[in-house]
Order: C-alpha cells, then structure tokens, then sequence
C-alpha cells in the first residue's frame, strides 16, 4: 500500500510539471510555431518529426532548441544507445544539442516532406539553459524575419515543461498580447507498484529511453523549488527568471513524502 501511495503522489507531480495542453500532434489544430527544446528522451523528437512528415503544414515555423549544458552529454548518451540514431553517435559528439537534432532529422527523416508546404525550421544553438533557450528563440525568431506567433506548441522534457513555457512568458513579457504557449509534452510520466518497487508505466515509450528512476525522482523533487515565486525560486519575488506559478497546496505535500521516501533532494 505504501509504493501505490507513493507512486500516486510521484504521479500527481509529474502531471503538474508536464502541463499537457496538446495530446496529440496528429489531431491539433495548425499553430503559427512550434519549439521543440532538445531531450535525452528522444521520443519527443521523433514524434515530432514523424508529425510533421504527415502533416507538413501543422505549422509555418519550427525552432530546434538547444546550446551546449549540464544535461548535453546525457543526449550524446541517448543518441549512442538508440536503436536506430546510433550510427550517428560519433558525428554529434560535441556539437550543440539542435545540431544534434538537425543531423537526425536530415539522416532519419523526410525533410523534403516535412518543408514542402513551406514550413521553416530554425535551429537556436547558444542557451544553455531552460530560461536562455526561450531569450535565444525569440532573437532566432526575430533574426530570420519571422513575425512574433500568436500561438506556440511548445515540446519539452516534460519534468520540465511548465517551467519552460513560464519561461517563454518571461520572455514575451513586454508584448501584449503575448504569444500563447501551449505544452506538448508528448508523454506525461507514470510509475506503478509492482511488489515493492516502483517501476514506470509508459507503454508508448521504451523504458531504456527514459530516465533512471532515481533521476527521475531527482527531476521532479527539484523543479518544485525552481518552480516557488519566493526568494529561492525562479519567480518575480526570486531569480525573475520566469512569470508567477502556483504551485498547488497537495502537490507541495507530495513532494514531501516523495523526498522522504526517496532521498530525491539529499
């Protein structure tokens, strides 16, 4: 009874961090943009791209995002053990995470499909990290002449996509309206008791492409903090690096029993 509590509380968090607004790529309605911000779960990338093969005017732009960070060898890492990108581990080894990107999709995808309706994709190579990655986009955006979009999907690992499309809010703070951020977190998370242990319950995704579990514990327990509009956190009152966030009353206790069950934050 204990790990099914556990697991439901695990769940709860990982719910409000992935903040899935768009299930489906397939079905959505047309957007003027989508970012995608370079993961090591490379199902994100995958399915956007697959996406985009069979709906080449789901939007007119595509920004791929991502610089060189803390998290960058863990998707040389991803790419290494991949099925089917590993033949490509070698040629990305030290280039920035959307370049990393870039030559999958040129190697392992229909471009000319995906572009043949006019569709542009953009590549951001200098954040290097979640608040960077929305201040480089829109100087992307901006270089390459493409009108500030009135709505934007937004792909992200999804322990991290609320805090990024806060993010991108922060970002687009001084335009009114602002562009609306809608997230795509192709998958939201979920682990299930089985005996004593916690093991993930995603059927759409290849456990050995997700997180170690532990990491993944460390994940959630730490995007909380970040998440806080206090001195610590990100918020107006912190860091300022993101817009105001509430984060709810029941997610705040879980996170509780999840660090004291699992040593998330020690």
């Amino acid at each position: 009874m204990a790990h099914e509590s556990l697991a439901t509380d695990i769940n709860l968090i990982a719910d409000f961090l992935a903040r899935e607004e768009v299930k489906d790529l397939q079905t959505c309605k047309k957007v003027d943009c989508i970012v995608i911000c370079v993961s090591a779960v490379l199902t994100q990338a995958q399915n956007l791209f697959h996406a985009l093969e069979q709906r080449p005017n789901l939007t007119r732009t595509v920004v791929v995002v991502g610089g060189k960070g803390h998290s960058t060898q863990h998707v040389y890492d991803a790419v290494a053990r991949h099925e089917q990108y590993h033949t490509s581990a070698e040629e990305i080894t030290g280039l920035p995470e959307s370049r990393v990107m870039e030559t999958i999709l040129q190697r392992h995808f229909d471009l000319a499909r995906i572009t043949s309706q006019g569709c542009r994709i953009l590549f951001e190579d200098q954040s290097t990290n979640c608040g960077s990655n929305a201040i480089e986009t829109r100087k992307v955006l901006h270089n390459a002449g493409v009108p500030i979009p009135a709505t934007c999907i937004i792909v992200q690992d999804p322990t991290m996509l609320l805090r990024t499309i806060a993010s991108f809010d922060k970002a687009y703070i001084d335009v009114s309206p602002r562009p609306r951020s809608v997230g795509c977190p192709i998958f939201v998370p979920r682990v299930h008791a089985i005996g004593n242990e916690l093991r993930y319950d995603i059927p759409s995704v290849p456990e050995a492409e997700l997180w170690p579990i532990q990491r993944f514990y460390e994940l959630l327990a730490g995007e909380i903090p970040r998440l806080r509009d206090d001195a610590n956190g990100y918020g107006p009152r912190g860091k300022d690096f993101i817009t105001h966030v509430d984060v709810p009353e029941d997610v705040e206790k879980a996170l509780v029993k999840i660090n004291e069950a699992t040593g998330a934050t020690r």
